[in-house]
């Protein structure tokens, strides 16, 4: 592989080190990192397409699930790209601007998909305490409106932070032991005080994930207060059931975010290595898991997907049956 010879002083750029203590491995983790990145890819592109040309999923709850599936993308999309280039060409060189531009995407990203879920409790609970209105409350138009609600409110969190951190003096050596630029990781290469950083960095985490978990935990209490009025098991079961995927979807999402920023900050005993796997992972796994989630528990979403998949290899048996 080719090396890269850019010397720690450089004062423009950082050096991204993979995962210290397994460069040799390098190459090996690549491959589930880069197999679990195509499943991200292909799952979550494939919802955006049989959402988008299917006209009876073009409803509120799939345009949700249509935001979720573009978070994913964006932050799988932000980290793994350049790890597997670290991984596989050791081209660890990053500008200091690029670092601070795949920070903030990164970052904003997440926190428009924790909003997007806190909307989808909000949409599941209309729909199990006022069905019959629905359509008329919680219109295309309106998750349209909080969408944008959602990601006006990411940019405004998020945007503080390369803020402060291009303000601060960077020490001579420019190496992060780590894959991509996070926050913390380049705030403690400063020879600057990083109280105010460090500071932003727990503000933004409880404000968000504790108002966002607040939010949803609020909706689900109304929603348990509202499926206790029904009178019908039946009927119980199926309020259930349309809660099932986004509780799913609410425990591999806010888990592994609120142990890796817990781990990162605080920096609990584990094994540098250890977090770095984990924190690519948790950027990996969950926007893998999220299309199989509605997937399977959503009939609508999957009956489409089926037919799409059907259209695309009954062809080729077609041919092999032929020949």
């Amino acid at each position: 592989m080719a090396s890269f010879n850019l010397t720690p002083s450089d004062a423009s750029t950082f050096i991204l080190m993979g995962i210290p203590g397994l460069e040799t491995a390098h190459v090996l983790i690549s491959i589930p990192f880069s197999v679990f990145y195509i499943i991200v890819l292909l799952g979550n592109f494939m919802v955006l397409f049989v959402v988008g040309k299917e006209q009876t999923l073009h409803k509120p709850m799939y345009l949700l699930i249509c935001m979720l599936a573009l978070t994913d993308i964006g932050t799988s999309t932000s980290i793994i790209p350049k790890a597997l280039c670290i991984f596989w060409f050791n081209l660890k060189g990053i500008t200091v601007a690029g670092c601070l531009t795949q920070m903030f995407f990164l970052h904003a990203v997440s926190v428009m998909h924790s909003g997007v879920l806190v909307i989808m409790a909000f949409d599941r609970y209309i729909a199990i305490y006022n069905p019959l209105s629905y359509a008329t409350i919680l219109t295309n138009t309106r998750i349209a409106k909080l969408g944008l609600v959602g990601l006006i409110r990411s940019v405004l969190f998020i945007l503080p932070a390369p803020l402060l951190l291009s303000r601060q003096p960077f020490c001579a050596n420019h190496i992060i032991p780590h894959t991509y630029c996070e926050y913390i990781a380049v705030a403690k290469m400063s020879c600057g005080d990083i109280t105010v950083n460090g500071t932003y960095n727990l503000v933004i985490v409880f404000v968000v994930i504790g108002l966002d978990l607040t939010l949803i935990a609020l909706s689900y209490g109304l929603i348990i207060r509202a499926i206790f009025r029904i009178s019908s098991k039946k009927s119980h079961q199926k309020a259930l059931n349309t809660c099932t995927a986004h509780i799913c979807v609410i425990v591999t999402s806010y888990t592994p975010s609120i142990f890796s920023n817990l781990t990162h900050q605080f920096s609990l005993g584990f094994p540098p290595h250890v977090h770095i796997i984990l924190a690519n992972l948790y950027f990996l796994v969950p926007p893998m898991l999220n299309p199989v989630i509605y997937g399977v528990k959503t009939k609508e979403l999957r009956d489409k997907v089926v037919k799409y998949i059907y259209r695309i290899f009954s062809p080729r048996a077609i041919d092999l049956n032929s020949a």
